[in-house]
């Protein structure tokens, strides 16, 4: 009799805590819908008009004093200002079938990156399509937790259901990360080489497409190992694509051939059209 009671209260007490389990877990997901909705943006104005400041540039300057990092520099500019060849270059080096994934998810490639971050016990690669990148930038913050991949996820679904391929390319060129501070392929050509970026080689483009997903570390100033070899195998896809009067010398091959300066430009050296420094 003991028994039967004690087991009673045993099978109480777990659909006590089941339900409980149930009801915050609604309330976590129902907080996270009301913050998501807050996020939620007017689709029509963003597939127009400027490229719009993104969360994480925000969060770059909240932060940067307290980090003594450099100033901000950003100088979006339109897609047809971006040469050919650079926005091929970025595609060949972060997410080759871009134009190709309907809802700007690359499932083998998460599938991929799933296994490995199992096998790890944390997350190191996050497989994220440029399409993932351009609403994770717009949108979030820096942090990596799976809530935040489950917003990026949702959010990134709007947008390529609401915005055409080219502008989700033209918000990502000018809103990526290629260096600290340094934000867009404009305020990059100018930091790097102090040029415009429609002045850019092949071999200059090939660096910047080098620099993605991990600009800090590797970037056309620091010229790591793995920055070389990267840029090289991009720069090689670009000689095939574009051969012509562009300048076809592999980065980091000769000295006399370099593309960098041994530090990014300081601001006040550039030419007229300058990076936006805050």
């Amino acid at each position: 009799m003991a028994s039967a009671r004690r087991t009673k209260r045993g099978l109480t007490w777990l659909v006590r805590a089941f339900h409980w389990t149930l009801r915050i877990l609604l309330l976590f997901v129902a907080a996270d819908l009301i913050y998501l909705a807050s996020l939620w943006p007017n689709w029509q104005r963003l597939g127009h008009g400027p490229v719009p400041e993104t969360r994480f540039i925000r969060h770059y300057l909240s932060v940067r004093a307290t980090n003594h990092w450099p100033r901000l520099r950003w100088d979006p500019v339109p897609l047809w200002e971006i040469p050919a060849y650079l926005q091929r270059a970025v595609i060949v080096a972060e997410d080759s079938r871009f134009y190709y994934e309907d809802d700007g998810l690359d499932f083998a490639a998460i599938r991929d990156a799933f296994e490995y971050n199992l096998q790890k016990g944390r997350i190191v690669y996050g497989a994220s399509t440029i399409s993932q990148q351009t609403a994770k930038n717009l949108f979030l913050t820096p942090s990596r937790t799976l809530l935040r991949k489950g917003n990026e996820v949702l959010l990134t679904w709007g947008l390529v259901h609401h915005l055409a391929k080219h502008r989700i390319l033209e918000i990502y060129l000018n809103t990526a990360e290629f260096g600290r501070g340094i934000y867009g392929v404009e305020a990059a050509s100018q930091a790097y080489w102090g040029i415009p970026v429609s002045q850019l080689s092949l071999a200059q483009a090939a660096e910047l497409a080098a620099s993605l997903p991990s600009p800090v570390r590797n970037n056309p100033a620091r010229r790591g190992a793995f920055f070389l070899h990267h840029s090289r195998k991009i720069f090689s896809e670009l000689v095939r694509l574009y051969r012509g009067p562009q300048e076809i010398q592999a980065p980091g091959m000769k000295a006399e051939h370099l593309t960098k300066p041994a530090t990014p430009v300081p601001a006040e050296d550039l030419p007229a059209r300058t990076s936006r420094t805050i």
